[in-house]
């Protein structure tokens, strides 16, 4: 692997090693790893989202950036096929209400957006499909 040096600039391949915080466009903060041990992934090899990917590339050690990723290259747009009706009764007499998790018997997880009569709609899109997410990031180490 590549030295480690105080001018490596982040390229497709490379090991790196991140600090970060995300926000929703309302400054919601969904995650976070400050305060913790820095995020380390290969550039390039998908392990995370495409945007992030993307934003890292260029970038120095200690370097800081602010980016906003469209859902495009983040989770994607909410998907309709991911969006179920079922019974009520298919919940065995449990209380059912709007922002309840729901598991589908494929063990997907969902969240409950509707109860209409007898009538429970479960979307079992992943949370922040649909959402730009704004990213704070910090180069740590570059290949490590």
């Amino acid at each position: 692997m590549a030295e480690e040096t105080n001018n490596s600039v982040v390229k497709k391949g490379d090991n790196v090693s991140v600090f970060y915080k995300g926000t929703l466009e309302d400054g919601t903060v969904f995650d976070s790893n400050e305060g913790k041990e820095p995020l380390k992934f290969e550039v390039g090899s998908g392990h995370v989202i495409k945007g992030f990917d993307k934003a890292v590339i260029g970038m120095k050690i200690g370097e800081t950036k602010s980016v906003s990723i469209a859902p495009e290259d983040a989770y994607g747009q909410p998907r309709k096929d991911l969006i179920a009706k079922v019974q009520k009764k298919q919940f065995n007499g449990q209380e059912v209400k709007v922002g309840m998790a729901a598991n589908s018997s494929q063990g997907h997880r969902g969240l409950i957006t509707e109860v209409a009569g007898e009538d429970v709609t479960i979307d079992f899109n992943f949370p922040l499909a649909g959402k730009t997410l704004n990213f704070e990031i910090k180069v740590a180490g570059v290949n490590q």
